[in-house]
């Protein structure tokens, strides 16, 4: 699997593991959630500070972030709003 997918994967399973929106998730880290998105469907490739930042807001170790899961149980949409 492509490196930025499997990033992207994992952005949004630890995001949903922590209860966080895109939305909100994008405000921590004073970005748009228009770019977080693009993150998590491997549209985009962040700088390593960014990673960084990820990682340390989602309470997870960087590598983690590029580690490929066999399973990552998540709905195509997650709605945390509601």
């Amino acid at each position: 699997m492509d490196l930025k997918i499997i990033l992207g994967k994992n952005i949004k399973y630890y995001r949903y593991k922590k209860g966080l929106t895109q939305e909100k998730l994008a405000e921590i880290l004073d970005v748009s959630p228009n770019y977080i998105g693009r993150l998590e469907r491997g549209q985009h490739s962040p700088s390593l500070e960014k990673i960084e930042n990820i990682a340390k807001t989602l309470d997870i170790q960087a590598f983690k972030l590029f580690m490929e899961k066999e399973k990552y149980n998540l709905p195509n949409r997650v709605n945390l709003k509601g």
